[in-house]
This record gives C-alpha cells, sequence and structure tokens, in this order.
C-alpha cells in the first residue's frame, strides 16, 4: 500500500493505491476545508428541543450540537466543541462536545473562535493504511508533515502518473464499467444516491439466463463497493440489480454485506425494498466527491494546476487565465489557491473574465514578453 499526494495551487489529491489499483481517493483543499476535525471554542444561542440540540455560534459561522453530546447546556454557554460532520444543504456543521482529555485546556476564555484546525486528507489516509509509504511531490507539504509521519514520507517529482491521473478522472463520470460488460451508472440527488446496474453489454454464457444474470450482478458487487468508497458516496444509497426478479435478488444480500465490511465509513446493507432495491446507508462525514467536483471553484483549482505544470515546463512565460466570471470569482475568493500560484511560479497568473465562456471551457495563454 502507498499513498500518494498530489499538490497543486489549492488543492492537495490524495490517493492510496494497493496492487489491485485505485484504494481510497480524497481531495483537501487548505483554502476551502471542509472542517471535519476542527476545535472551536463556541457559544450555544439557542435550545432547540424539538430537533434534539442547539445551535451554536462558531464564529464566522453556526453549527448544530445534539443534546447527547453538549447541546442541553442554556444559550450563552461557552463551551469547546469540534466538527464531525461538514455541512450539507444549507445545513451547518455537526458538532460534539466530548473532546479528548488534552482539548479542553485548549478552550479557555473569551469569544468563540477556531482553535486547531482538523487533519488534511494526508493525515486521514495515513491514519486509515497505518505503516503505509507516504509519497508527496512538494517539498513544503513534505516538510510540514514530516514530524507526524517521520521515515514514512518520501519527496518524489510526481505522485500521479498517467494511469492513476486517467483513474482519478473516471471518478467524475457517472458511468462505471463493471465485469463481464455490464455497466453502473451514479446519480446523486438532494435525498439519496441511485446506482444502476444494466446488463446490456454483457457477455452472453452458457448457463441458463437467470443464472447468467445472477452471476453477474454477484461479480458486480466489488466493483460496486469500491465505487462508493472512492466517491465517498454518503446517506441513503438505493441500488437497482439488473435481470433479476425481486425475490432473485435477495441471494445477493449476503455478498454485498460481505462487500461493504471493510468500509471506513461503515456502510450498512438494510435489505431490499418491496420494488427490489437494496437500500444502504453510509454516514456522511466529509463531503461527497461529486460536492466538490464540477463547481466553478473546482474548475478553477483544475485550470491553475494546468497552469503550474505549463510554467514549470516554461519558467519565462506568464500566462493569462480567461474563465467565466463565477470562476474567477471562486479563485479570487480562495485565500490560498492564487497566492501559492504565485509562490510556485514566481510570478502571478494574469486572470481576465469573459461572459461567454462556460465554467468548464477556460482556457490559457502565455502573454507576450515584458507582460505581467
Amino acid at each position: 500500500m502507498k499513498i500518494l499526494a498530489s499538490v497543486s495551487p489549492g488543492e492537495i489529491r490524495v490517493a492510496a493505491i494497493d496492487a489491485t489499483g485505485l484504494a481510497d481517493y480524497a481531495l483537501w483543499r487548505p483554502g476551502h476545508p471542509d472542517g471535519v476535525g476542527d476545535l472551536y471554542r463556541a457559544r450555544i444561542t439557542a435550545r432547540m428541543p424539538a430537533l434534539g440540540g442547539a445551535f451554536v455560534t462558531l464564529g464566522a459561522e453556526e453549527g448544530f450540537l445534539p443534546e447527547r453530546d453538549g447541546g442541553d447546556a442554556n444559550p450563552g454557554t461557552i463551551l469547546g466543541v469540534q466538527v464531525v460532520r461538514s455541512a450539507q444543504g444549507g445545513k451547518g456543521v455537526r458538532l460534539t462536545g466530548r473532546l479528548a482529555p488534552d482539548d479542553f485546556g485548549l478552550i479557555g476564555s473569551g469569544p468563540p473562535a477556531l482553535l486547531r484546525r482538523g487533519p488534511g486528507a494526508v493525515e486521514t489516509l495515513a491514519a486509515r493504511h497505518p505503516g503505509a509509504e507516504i509519497c508527496i511531490d512538494d517539498a513544503g507539504l513534505a516538510t510540514d508533515l514530516r514530524p507526524l509521519f517521520g521515515n514514512r514520507l518520501r519527496i518524489v517529482a510526481h505522485a500521479f502518473d498517467a494511469t492513476l491521473e486517467a483513474d482519478v478522472a473516471a471518478l467524475a463520470s457517472p458511468e462505471v464499467a463493471l465485469p463481464d460488460g455490464a455497466r453502473m451508472s451514479i446519480h446523486p440527488t438532494p435525498a439519496l444516491t441511485a446506482i444502476d446496474l444494466d446488463l446490456a453489454g454483457a457477455a452472453a454464457a452458457r448457463t441458463s439466463k437467470g443464472a447468467a444474470h445472477s452471476a453477474i450482478n454477484r461479480a458486480a458487487i466489488p466493483a460496486l463497493a469500491r465505487q462508493i468508497r472512492l466517491r465517498n458516496l454518503a446517506g441513503g444509497i438505493v441500488i437497482d440489480f439488473a435481470g433479476l426478479s425481486v425475490k432473485a435478488r435477495a441471494s445477493l444480500g449476503p455478498t454485498l454485506t460481505s462487500a461493504l465490511s471493510n468500509d471506513p465509513q461503515r456502510a450498512r446493507f438494510l435489505g431490499f425494498s418491496a420494488l427490489g432495491l437494496a437500500e444502504i446507508l453510509r454516514p456522511r462525514v466529509h463531503p461527497p466527491l461529486h460536492e466538490l467536483l464540477g463547481t466553478a471553484h473546482a474548475e478553477g483549482l483544475a485550470a491553475l494546476r494546468q497552469a503550474a505544470a505549463d510554467s514549470a515546463a516554461n519558467p519565462a512565460a506568464a500566462l493569462e487565465l480567461t474563465a467565466a466570471p463565477a470562476l474567477v470569482t471562486a479563485l479570487r475568493a480562495d485565500p490560498v489557491a492564487l497566492a501559492q500560484f504565485t509562490a510556485r511560479a514566481g510570478r502571478s497568473i494574469a486572470v481576465r473574465e469573459d461572459r461567454t465562456v462556460p465554467i468548464s471551457g477556460w482556457r490559457l495563454r502565455p502573454l507576450p514578453r515584458g507582460s505581467a
């Protein structure tokens, strides 16, 4: 097992790979962290008995503290809290007041404030895979993390090779090829994530049609569980297996339960619905990958990643990024990304808005010599 961290302006992409390929994947954006693990001195602003907790101000944002975790205190109470779930759907972060003994000494008195950031993606995957070698392609990040990992950590020229880049890029697609010619399509909605298995391209079998469909569905389950983990799908997940009656699908339950057994988020197979849909509940902690991709901010970071590569290949050239206003706004709102590009390239990048350019249609071009 290896953990590979590819660093670009405003973003760290972290992959864990084993003999079978990509095993875990996570994104970390220092300018916009998801907050999980952050330690705060907070103040309770309102008790909400009907919701079983209290709203808490953290300073610049708010969160929800369940009663069982300290949310039964009176409004105005100052206490220490830690983020245990990222914000979602317009709701603030989920908090707990159950802190490690050493953390209570950090709370002190005063107004609500952030006291310590939680672990980044490198630390999270390193804890998940103890003993795995950690390869990072940025000396600054390696220096910061060296005290935590010592000889486990190694600096490399490029953490991601072409194969890994392709595997990571594939996680942005809703379509996944499965064994025996089957396909899986993944469709997140605000309420749940629906996964559909399609046998249209599956190879013909010499056994009976029912036995063949059962075998193909069963063979797809490990890949299905792997995609759930890699994409960090969370909340309710329903799976429509293909070509089997509602009664016949029940035989897939033990295989699905086994495939989910090593999931770090403790995904649980709940059974089949009356419609024959497999139901899975996977707790949300960090945002699912689809929430982090496809946004103006994500496209802006992709543009800076390409710009950093272009600048490394031709250090003498100044670059201009032409992009949609939303992308430019997102980059300028990130307190880290543009500054990191300047530090890496030795010069700033010119950023120009163009309302005719779609979010994913950004363009890079070298500026004439002597330009900014």
